[in-house]
């Protein structure tokens, strides 16, 4: 991917009728093109890890019911990572050099948005299922507590 790069900055570079600054700038965009996808990537890994580590942790007691959470926080760093990588490709449209190249740029933008759209909605409704569960166990275990033989001693006295 590096050589590829290489190559076309250098081709870029050597164009007739660019100009020395214009064929810097385009190398300078290239290379921060690379680094936030490379910084995309490595969100994208360290998600994919921390992922992992809950899913194994949940074969421990006490075993999980589901794997929302798990879930939630995988689809956090993707849509983190989606955004990096959109932020790539609105640099790309900067020094793309014909409609057809900012075309499929366009596209390849619209759908990475849409991901993040759908991903975004499916991470608010997995959070607020998760907010209800958490709601029905704090009601359960203050039912719990009330009905307790201590509590209701407890508030004779009171």
């Amino acid at each position: 991917m590096l050589l590829l790069l290489q190559d076309s900055i250098s081709s870029t570079t050597e164009s007739p009728g660019l100009g020395f600054l214009e064929g810097n700038i385009i190398q300078g965009v290239q290379i921060l093109k690379l680094l936030i996808e490379t910084v995309s990537a490595l969100i994208i890994g360290i998600g994919v890890m921390i992922a992992l580590f809950y899913f194994i942790k949940s074969f421990l007691p006490p075993k999980v019911q589901n794997y929302n959470k798990i879930r939630l926080v995988l689809a956090r760093y993707l849509a983190l990572a989606l955004e990096f990588q959109l932020g790539a490709d609105i640099l790309s449209t900067a020094i793309a050099p014909t409609w057809d190249q900012i075309g499929k740029l366009g596209a390849i933008a619209i759908i990475r948005t849409a991901l993040n759209y759908f991903l975004t909605l499916e991470m608010k409704e997995e959070q607020k299922q998760n907010d209800q569960e958490q709601d029905l166990h704090d009601q359960a275990s203050r039912n719990d507590y009330d009905s307790s033989p201590d509590s209701s001693s407890q508030k004779s006295r009171l």
